[in-house]
């Protein structure tokens, strides 16, 4: 699998991301067995064989859990570190007695975090921290002096966000002596919003599209990582059942696995080659551990090179449910 680069600053990374939030069962405090370890070594195994050399994980998945069966692989895997990129998202905690759940972007919150990260998934640093959802308390010169303090004593690489706006990223950009890296959103032929808020400039029905203004356009020209969360859409082009779903979602998925037969490729290929033609060179976030589904994806970056634009607005009109304007 070909790979690109991240901001250009020494990440080479796969096109595709294994996402890990499956990893270690269920979302409690129930321990680890066997059992979630074997599944995600099986996904592992699976997207090292296709090529994907990043893998994404967050502090909060499986309760921490996620990043822990990570950790006993890498343990029972000397060297396999070496050959991974691993990221991981901050800033999200979970209610605790009378206190809600809650976002915190504070410096000692995420250095604690970090350091709890890097224990559970047994490495001496991340390549890539995010933050995860965007605090309202943020104070950028704070986040600042962790995200140094982090740097400089080799805990993490390079650092990005997550689900953020372009007046927030800027609004943070201004305190970081190094440019943000990555910015993750949710994007997926389910999800467009993130193409609506552009073809609906001048247009009325552009004031129900709740999607950050000029976005796209700004991490392109910042050079900042547009990676994809949820980019298979819970299986609903690709063999779920479409049961009580829309008709527009249920003719895509038809539409999907007809250009899939015809291309003598995947469903998934299809989907994800869908977004990797857009000129953002959009990277997406597998989240599955279901090692055939993550195979089923290998066919991906090549259909996106030849998907043509014909290709590419039929998919995207269908999805819409409504014509261009």
């Amino acid at each position: 699998m070909k790979r690109i680069p991240i901001q250009q600053r020494g990440i080479e990374a796969s096109r595709l991301i294994l996402g890990c939030m499956p990893f270690g069962g269920g979302w409690n405090r129930d321990p680890l067995t066997e059992e979630d370890v074997l599944k995600a070594e099986k996904a592992i195994e699976a997207a090292l064989s296709i090529g994907i050399s990043m893998y994404d994980h967050a502090n909060i998945y499986t309760m921490g859990k996620a990043e822990e069966t990570f950790g006993r692989i890498l343990k029972a895997r000397p060297g396999l570190r070496e050959q991974l990129i691993i990221q991981s998202k901050c800033g999200i905690r979970f209610g605790e007695g009378d206190v809600p759940g809650r976002f915190d972007f504070s410096k000692e919150h995420i250095l604690e975090a970090v350091n709890d990260s890097l224990r559970r998934l047994n490495v001496d640093y991340l390549d890539v921290l995010l933050l995860h959802r965007p605090d309202p308390l943020m104070e950028p010169d704070e986040v600042a002096e962790a995200f140094g303090k982090l740097k400089s004593s080799g805990k993490v690489k390079y650092f990005g966000v997550s689900n953020m706006s372009a007046a927030q990223i800027r609004f943070l950009q201004r305190a970081l002596p190094d440019q943000l890296a990555v910015n993750q959103l949710e994007m997926s032929l389910s999800r467009l919003d993130w193409l609506d808020q552009g073809v609906h400039v001048n247009q009325p029905v552009g004031a129900s599209v709740n999607f950050s203004e000029g976005l796209m356009e700004y991490c392109q020209m910042e050079n900042i990582q547009i990676q994809a969360w949820g980019p298979l859409s819970q299986g609903k082009f690709t063999g779920r059942s479409l049961e009580g779903e829309p008709e527009n979602i249920q003719q895509t998925a038809a539409l999907v696995q007809r250009m899939a037969a015809e291309k003598e490729t995947t469903p998934e290929a299809i989907v994800l080659g869908w977004l990797m033609r857009h000129p953002a060179g959009i990277q997406p976030v597998i989240g599955t551990a279901n090692a055939e589904r993550i195979l089923a994806c290998q066919d991906a970056e090549r259909q996106a090179q030849l998907m043509t634009r014909d290709e590419w607005y039929t998919l995207y009109v269908s999805a819409r449910g409504n014509n261009m304007p």
